[in-house]
């Protein structure tokens, strides 16, 4: 899940690290052989470092940065997760904040689980997944959405039915991306 950023990082290290061995071991092929590998290195760098983000946003904390998604329709807002109420859902671990959430979850996910698999529904209007912060959330006709941080969802509260549209219509395109 967080690979996705490892890799990026991995990337960038390698080629600073190509770029300052490769001063030294490089130097010695001629100039278009070295242009080559480096094109090489760069491409399949940038291909590996542009890996799939999972369905549902998760951090090293879990699912939706490890808050408990029906605390959201049962308290009212944004309850942290116990690690020792868990529950694996759409490849990702959801912690609850009670025996009780986790059952709710457990006999319903689809009705308590967060649009867009917890990204940023406003980044999905635009067609591209974003990580979203707990305290950014709106419910609209029953559904739980997220947003990347307060102002962002008060922008997107501006024209709430328009972007949820256009939302739903990218996350069909992108969801496996």
């Amino acid at each position: 899940m967080i690979m996705y950023v490892n890799i990026k990082l991995w990337y960038f290290v390698v080629l600073l690290t190509i770029s300052s061995l490769g001063a030294t071991y490089i130097y010695h092929y001629p100039v278009e052989m070295r242009k080559v590998a480096l094109s090489v290195l760069f491409i399949a760098g940038w291909f590996w470092g542009s890996a799939q983000k999972p369905e549902v946003f998760t951090t090293k904390e879990g699912a939706i940065r490890g808050f408990d998604p029906v605390s959201y329709f049962t308290e009212n807002g944004a309850r942290k997760g116990k690690t020792e109420l868990s529950l694996d859902y759409r490849n990702a671990t959801w912690y609850f904040s009670s025996a009780a959430n986790r059952e709710l979850f457990k006999a319903n996910p689809e009705k308590y689980a967060p649009q867009f698999g917890g990204y940023c529904a406003f980044g999905m209007s635009r067609g591209y997944k974003a990580e979203t912060q707990p305290d950014a959330w709106t419910i609209v006709d029953g559904r739980l959405f997220l947003n990347y941080n307060d102002d962002v969802r008060k922008e997107w509260n501006k024209n709430q039915a328009d972007f949820i549209s256009k939302a739903f219509t990218n996350w069909t395109k992108i969801k496996d991306q």
